[in-house]
């Protein structure tokens, strides 16, 4: 019997549809109840992953991206560090350059007096945000790699997530 290329090829993009599927399932975040507020965000760098608290107890965990050069703290501006320490949502911003962004009260003083130190600016402007706009259909790939400038990103469906559990003063804590 004659075995046929373009079917071989045909079911193997079925199968890797389907595994990419199941993948994505189990990557994304355990869903928010509904109308619970977080008061907490804790970031995990060397897990990649958010997780939203409410006394202390976790109630969501999602995927996370981080900056291009993760390992640790933010140093001065354009380091594409992420930065660790306690901060707080400064500001949700729903007109952002990304799907939705969420402002983390950085630099604190501890960032400022660091980068002082060194004669550098700490920079400023990181986020808790979605894909960039128009690009939110490449969040499984972009999600697989760290890719901003030190901000904390996350696929939009996720972001949606986040941005209904918490409210501007949350407490944001990000570990290495």
């Amino acid at each position: 019997m004659k075995k046929n290329p373009l079917r071989l090829i045909a079911n193997c993009l079925a199968i890797f549809c389907l595994v990419s599927f199941v993948s994505s399932l189990v990557l994304q975040g355990t869903s928010a109840q509904a109308n619970e507020l977080a008061d907490n965000i804790l970031v995990h760098k060397s897990k990649k992953t958010l997780q939203l608290q409410k006394n202390g107890a976790t109630f969501a965990t999602f995927k996370i991206a981080l900056g291009k050069n993760p390992l640790g703290p933010k140093q001065q501006q354009g380091d594409g560090r992420t930065p660790e320490g306690i901060y707080f949502i400064a500001k949700k911003k729903a007109d952002s350059a990304f799907y939705k962004a969420l402002k983390i009260s950085y630099p604190n003083t501890t960032d400022s007096e660091r980068a002082k130190k060194m004669g550098r600016s700490p920079g400023g402007q990181i986020m808790i945000h979605g894909q960039k706009n128009g690009y939110g259909w490449g969040a499984y790939v972009m999600q697989q790699r760290n890719w901003t400038q030190g901000c904390i990103a996350l696929s939009n469906e996720d972001l949606d997530k986040v941005w209904q559990a918490v409210d501007v003063g949350t407490r944001v804590e990000i570990l290495p």
